[in-house]
């Protein structure tokens, strides 16, 4: 590796860390309000917050990466043209590709990075954001019963527990039950668990006392016992299974998803979000190619390269918008999964025959004439 291939990627490199580290943190910022109301009404732990939504950045990343590189890439090579130095490279007899090598390997290293997220780490961190999801909403002994306070687990029923033991189980359990309309239960209980059956979660209660009041006529009937059952049936689904979203199976899966297993419809955009995943990292190459052809091509300006810069970043928003059209077309007709191949493919081809072919110019012309690259 040359000097200034050296020089030039380890700006790119700092640069495009730094730029998706600060795009993923403000992603990740407005993402994680909406898991608040947890902390806020099942008392959730920080903690588990934070893990909650810290299994949200490799999705983050994979998405932000592509885009952070190709802005980076705009602003170093724009600053670089503004200092000369560009030009000077030039001089010393480096060729248009030469000065575009260090961007290509920057692009070519976010892919393998964009495959590494979005083939292993991105299936697998929201496998685990889901399953952390769904124990929260439905772990009624560990998020909704909080300690030292009245517990409203639904209308009419409210549950007090005043801690919990070393092995996990409730102590000091207070239960006010008003869901049957004819009468009014009271429970305490000296410690209990809380299990799953088959009509949704129950907790079961040891050493205490039930009293039933009847509202009509005013009776109170007291009931102690060694142990008892209560029903918090219509709190959650009775099963413990849950629905795989695509996003959280694997890539294999996407790929082969067939008729026997799934609706037509269904099936056909799960293989559709396959094949999205193969093309997606693509784009860090086809975005880098882009933002190189309209600044390596044409004349030099060392006022900026305004022009040049509105007009990459238009091309690459088409491009976007292009790529997320194949993909709804490929989702309702397979005839179509070509064409998010064909979109992700042309920008480096067309980009990489631009730079190489020399006495090139850029359509986005600039100001004035100045010293180009050949």
């Amino acid at each position: 590796m040359s000097g200034i291939t050296r020089y030039i990627f380890c700006q790119l490199v700092i640069g495009t860390v730094f730029v998706s580290v600060g795009l993923a943190f403000v992603v990740w910022l407005t993402q994680s309000l909406q898991f608040l109301q947890y902390v806020i009404t099942k008392g959730l732990a920080i903690a588990t917050w934070l893990k909650l939504t810290m299994l949200l950045l490799p999705w983050f990343l994979s998405v932000i990466l592509p885009a952070a590189l190709f802005l980076v890439i705009l602003f170093i090579y724009n600053k670089l043209i503004m200092d000369r130095e560009l030009v000077v490279a030039q001089a010393a007899g480096i060729s248009r590709l030469g000065l575009a090598h260090p961007a290509l390997l920057g692009g070519l290293a976010a892919a393998l990075m964009g495959y590494v997220l979005t083939l292993v780490i991105v299936p697998a961190s929201f496998r685990s954001f889901r399953e952390l999801q769904w124990n929260i909403r439905n772990d009624v002994s560990q998020i909704m019963l909080r300690e030292g306070a009245f517990n409203e687990l639904g209308k009419n029923l409210t549950v007090y527990v005043r801690g919990r033991g070393e092995q996990g189980e409730l102590l000091g359990i207070l239960i006010h039950d008003t869901r049957t309309p004819d009468q009014s239960l009271t429970i305490m209980a000296q410690r209990g668990a809380v299990a799953r059956g088959e009509q949704g979660p129950r907790i079961l209660l040891v050493n205490g006392s039930r009293q039933t009041l009847t509202p009509g006529t005013g009776k109170l009937a007291v009931l102690y016992f060694d142990s008892y059952s209560l029903d918090f049936g219509g709190l959650q689904p009775a099963s413990e299974n849950r629905d795989e979203t695509a996003r959280e199976r694997s890539t294999w899966e996407l790929l082969t998803a067939d008729e026997t297993d799934f609706a037509p419809q269904i099936a056909i955009r799960l293989r559709a979000q396959g094949h999205q995943r193969l093309v997606e990292p693509l784009n860090a190459i086809g975005f880098t190619c882009m933002g190189l052809a309209f600044l390596l091509t044409g004349a030099f300006n060392r006022r900026g390269q305004a022009i040049r810069i509105i007009a990459a970043i238009a091309t690459v928003t088409l491009l976007q918008a292009a790529a997320l059209g194949a993909v709804n077309l490929a989702g309702k007709d397979p005839l179509f999964t070509s064409l998010m191949y064909v979109v992700a493919l042309l920008p480096i081809a067309v980009g990489m025959y631009i730079i190489m072919k020399p006495g090139w110019r850029s359509p986005a012309r600039l100001l004035s004439p100045g010293v180009g690259i050949a």
